[in-house]
């Protein structure tokens, strides 16, 4: 949704059914590496882009490390708000700008109690 490419055009870009897509957006299928070089280039994003603001628990260093739970971003990307912020924050390009909103909205967030 954010990059405004159906599930089925990406499975026709890369060779795969819908369903598959499905899989790996879900997270029921792991994408391997060659994979997800493959998907950022259909998509026209570098590979870290799916890997910033990855959540990294307290006291960890990422490694090898099991992750916590990501579900809340895929419910946030569910979300209609949620398309909207993502999809207006790519297109800032500038990095200083990007980190000076992630900034505002985790201090603005700092004065909201967390839901669970």
């Amino acid at each position: 949704m954010l990059m405004g490419m159906s599930q089925e055009k990406l499975g026709e870009a890369l060779g795969l059914t819908f369903q598959q897509v499905q899989k790996y957006e879900k997270g029921t299928n792991r994408i391997g590496a060659s994979r997800l070089k493959q998907i950022s280039q259909v998509l026209g994003v570098p590979i870290g882009f799916f890997f910033d603001g990855a959540p990294v628990g307290a006291g960890e260093e990422g490694g090898f490390a099991e992750s916590p739970s990501t579900g809340y971003v895929a419910d946030f990307l569910s979300t209609s708000e949620g398309v909207q912020l993502n999809k207006a924050f790519i297109r800032i390009r500038d990095q200083k700008v990007r980190k000076r909103i992630v900034d505002l909205v985790n201090a603005l967030a700092d004065g909201e109690p967390e839901e669970e």
